[in-house]
């Protein structure tokens, strides 16, 4: 949807329910299509996502943060806010449909068995596949790209590189402590 347009369906919403009066504005964000600042009474949207959003979409999205502002901080996405959104004509659910369109990240990991992950961030430690394997698993390292290039794991981090250095010397064994990444 267009961004002028998305601003107008977002602002006519917001009057229909009484929150007319909260600032409204677009953000960076790459993965979250919106936010209620209730402490500045402000409802944000992702630039990038409402521009790739059909108007279904942004409506749900709009209503969802809508139900936020109305219900205030404490209620987060229980029962209360749920039954709020449903109310105002969202579905009431917590996140947006998987079907949605989405950015990817620049950061790419692909397993040895082709399993990818994307990221918007370097990665910070060591992971593996977890379609592959329940916990870190140096079998099922992820190697990275970025913006299509591969990326040495010596290149990624001087800390990424130490933490794949000790589980190269101490791979975890601890099926109760071990979890898909590694960290310090």
């Amino acid at each position: 949807m267009n961004l002028p347009d998305v601003l107008s369906l977002a602002r006519s919403l917001m009057e229909e329910a009484d929150v007319g009066d909260w600032d409204l504005a677009f953000d960076r964000a790459r993965r979250r299509a919106g936010q209620t600042d209730h402490a500045r009474r402000r409802i944000t949207l992702s630039r990038h996502l409402m521009s790739l959003y059909d108007e279904a979409q942004v409506r749900e999205t709009v209503l969802h943060e809508i139900a936020h502002a109305r219900v205030g901080p404490r209620h987060g996405h229980d029962a209360v806010w749920a039954t709020e959104a449903t109310r105002l004509g969202a579905t009431g659910r917590r996140l947006i449909d998987a079907q949605a369109p989405r950015l990817r990240g620049r950061w790419v990991g692909r397993c040895p068995a082709g399993h990818e992950v994307d990221r918007m961030r370097r990665p910070a430690s060591p992971v593996s596949c977890s379609r592959c394997a329940p916990r870190f698993s140096l079998e099922h390292l992820l190697a990275w790209s970025l913006d299509g290039e591969p990326v040495p794991h010596e290149r990624i981090s001087e800390r990424y590189s130490r933490l794949l250095r000790q589980a190269h010397i101490h791979p975890p064994d601890d099926p109760a402590g071990s979890s898909r990444t590694l960290s310090s």
